[in-house]
């Protein structure tokens, strides 16, 4: 049997916790054998979930009480600094103390990318992690980075984000030179506000990455780029838009389908077809948003996040671990310094 992947799982963290996070660490291991999932949180709480099922192999999942909860309201820092036994500090010092592999929470956005910095800490030359999600195209899908870590980022950060996001495509969706383009209001390189304007050339000149130009919104989901550079406010908007036309279109076309007899034979022709081609612009599909360029793995999935969001999480980690990504993007990162002090010299 391969090695296993030591994944901790916050099942005190996001609107479904504990019964979601829970079900998902029963599913996942019941999948595979190459995973051992550690819950951390209320032991009694999460025995109690645990309880509801049977048939798992029960040897893959490990409970390590925490007898606290960070609640989405609290300050992030204050939070991490205070609540020491909480289910996000436990579970992260965990992967810090190289006692786990990775660490999946649906818990407060802002307590994980804290923690996940203060905690497990950045690799060697990185100046600021970004949150990468993958997000459906009508080509497969694109990594949008950042996300929701960096609201003020400079443009050495983006450049940064555009080699990590590179790294990110090649070894764990398995795109060859991936395109590179960063979000803009327009096509043309005079376009943009301050941010973009600086970061354009120094895209332009990396030679390590594959770089297109500027990407509008709406260019977004046909799939023109590979990898969707941008600071974390806009790439938040972009994801936040994305999830909400895409549940608005599917709920319509429900409701076009049963607006008649012939509507309704109709739906049951293309139901299956339908259902396949959906599923693949679903985001849960994906697991969660990783947050690249720490000394060891952080996925962060949504806060209402079901056990199939979760469960693609923690498989995600499993990929991250063998494909070295971390390790990956530290190797470049350090590379590209030594190119340019060496250059400066």
């Amino acid at each position: 049997m391969a090695e296993q992947v030591r994944v901790v799982v916050d099942a005190m963290g996001g609107d479904n916790a504990p019964a979601e996070p829970v079900r998902a660490a029963v599913e996942a291991v019941t999948e595979r054998q190459d995973i051992k999932v550690i819950l951390t949180g209320k032991q009694e709480v999460i025995d109690k979930e645990l309880a509801k099922y049977s048939g798992y192999p029960k040897n893959q999942i490990q409970v390590v009480n925490a007898s606290q909860v960070i609640e989405t309201a609290e300050p992030p820092v204050f939070a991490i600094r205070k609540k020491k036994d909480s289910s996000i500090v436990v579970g992260l010092n965990m992967v810090k103390k190289q006692e786990a592999d990775a660490f999946v929470s649906s818990g407060s956005t802002g307590a994980v990318l804290v923690g996940g910095q203060v905690l497990v800490g950045r690799s060697k030359g990185v100046e600021r992690p970004p949150l990468a999600p993958l997000i459906p195209t009508t080509k497969g899908v694109s990594l949008l980075i950042d996300c929701g870590a960096n609201v003020d980022a400079r443009p050495s950060h983006l450049v940064q984000f555009a080699k990590m996001g590179s790294i990110y495509m090649e070894n764990v969706v398995g795109i060859k030179n991936p395109k590179v383009a960063i979000v803009n209001n327009g096509a043309e390189e005079e376009k943009g506000n301050a941010l973009v304007k600086e970061t354009f050339p120094l895209l332009k000149e990396c030679k390590s990455i594959n770089f297109i130009g500027s990407i509008e919104a709406r260019d977004i989901p046909a799939g023109y780029a590979d990898v969707v550079v941008c600071e974390a406010f806009v790439g938040n908007v972009i994801l936040k838009l994305y999830e909400g036309v895409g549940s608005a279109l599917v709920q319509k076309i429900k409701e076009g389908m049963m607006t008649s007899t012939r509507s309704k034979i109709g739906a049951l022709l293309v139901k299956p077809a339908l259902k396949e081609t959906l599923k693949s612009f679903d985001a849960t599909e994906y697991g969660g948003a990783p947050l690249l360029g720490l000394k060891g793995l952080v996925v962060k999935t949504h806060g209402s996040a079901k056990a199939i969001e979760i469960k693609h999480g923690i498989f995600q980690c499993v990929q991250f671990k063998q494909e070295k990504i971390n390790e990956k993007i530290a190797e470049r990162i350090l590379e590209d310094q030594e190119v340019l002090k060496s250059g400066a010299e």
